[in-house]
């Protein structure tokens, strides 16, 4: 399947992509960014809310940089899995998709993934059939087809591997654009609607990631639920990270990824058990909290009630490692 014609831009650095996004902006013309491309251009080839112009991250050596503490948005997937970072951020990443698509596939293109729906990530033809759906409304006005006669709120679902356990890291997120350049927690990037999915202002883009000095401190675990080991985005997914001393745990934080718009970070069941922690009882315990806050709808493979019962199972096994 081919993808509709677009300008391909290619600069070279963040001020070139700044000055050419706010360029296209000021002249009204739609664009997108790319970096691996494993998700925009699926998503062209079916005609998904394309835009004339595509402006290419990939020649840009400046969001290639990788350390113990820094992952530049140009960081593949691969590099991650093997390079100096947290053991939990190479254990997700080596998760994610397939090792191939893992070769292409980026750091800043996984935590901007388009958020999915049965009846978005569909080609023309079959979207046309239905009447298109809210997010994807080709200029009609049509109705969300999850949660049908409210039109207010798209409840695509977020199915990215990474951001919850950059979230349990307390890592912050660098955004770069026309107005200049912003940093905040990666728990404050993410916005509430699949059609919003993030804070990013027209013509801005992520620059990179950073994790804090403390969390060399911490460890953690990312387990999840996906229809197959490999290729497959993940349906439900719990990522923890805790540390221990001489005296107990000290430190717990527990985020959740493909179970609504946005992925979260469930600090009051962390908190509450951290006053009054024994072990695996209060596994246990957290596990049926997390359980209670989620609340997926039926738009990926797995009905919503077995992925909520899923999420109790994936955090139970995230968390085995505070008490073994």
């Amino acid at each position: 399947m081919k993808t509709p014609p677009f300008r391909l831009h290619r600069p070279t650095t963040i001020d070139e992509a700044v000055t050419l996004a706010a360029d296209l902006v000021k002249r009204k013309q739609g664009f997108d960014w790319v970096s691996g491309g494993t998700d925009l251009l699926a998503n062209y080839k079916w005609h998904i809310n394309t835009q004339p112009h595509v402006i290419s991250l990939a020649s840009i050596e400046e969001l290639t940089r990788h350390d113990a503490h820094h992952i530049g948005a140009m960081v593949r997937l691969h590099e991650l899995e093997h390079g100096p970072t947290h053991p939990l951020l190479r254990q997700a990443a080596g998760t994610i998709a397939s090792t191939l698509i893992r070769r292409s596939a980026t750091v800043g293109g996984n935590l901007c993934l388009d958020t999915r729906c049965f009846w978005y990530n569909q080609t023309e033809d079959w979207r046309r059939s239905i009447d298109w759906c809210h997010k994807c409304d080709c200029d009609t006005g049509a109705d969300c087809r999850v949660i049908p006669n409210q039109n207010t709120l798209c409840v695509a679902t977020y199915q990215g591997d990474l951001a919850p356990c950059l979230m349990v890291l307390d890592a912050t997120i660098h955004l770069a654009g026309p107005e200049g350049v912003r940093s905040m927690s990666i728990a404050d990037f993410y916005a509430l609607d699949g059609m919003t999915r993030n804070v990013l202002k027209i013509g801005e883009f992520v620059t990179h990631v950073s994790t804090p000095e403390e969390s060399n401190d911490l460890e953690g675990d990312y387990q999840k639920l996906s229809l197959r080991e490999s290729w497959d985005f993940p349906e439900a997914g719990v990522a923890a990270a805790w540390k221990r001393t001489d005296t107990g745990l000290t430190t717990l934080r527990i985020a959740t990824t493909a179970c609504e718009s946005i992925p979260r970070i469930h600090l009051e069941p962390a908190e509450a058990a951290l006053v009054d922690w024994n072990g695996e009882s209060t596994t246990i315990e957290i596990a049926e909290a997390i359980r209670r806050e989620v609340k997926p709808v039926n738009n990926t493979y797995f009905p919503p009630a077995y992925r909520r019962k899923m999420l109790r199972v994936l955090t139970k096994r995230a968390l085995k490692g505070t008490w073994m």
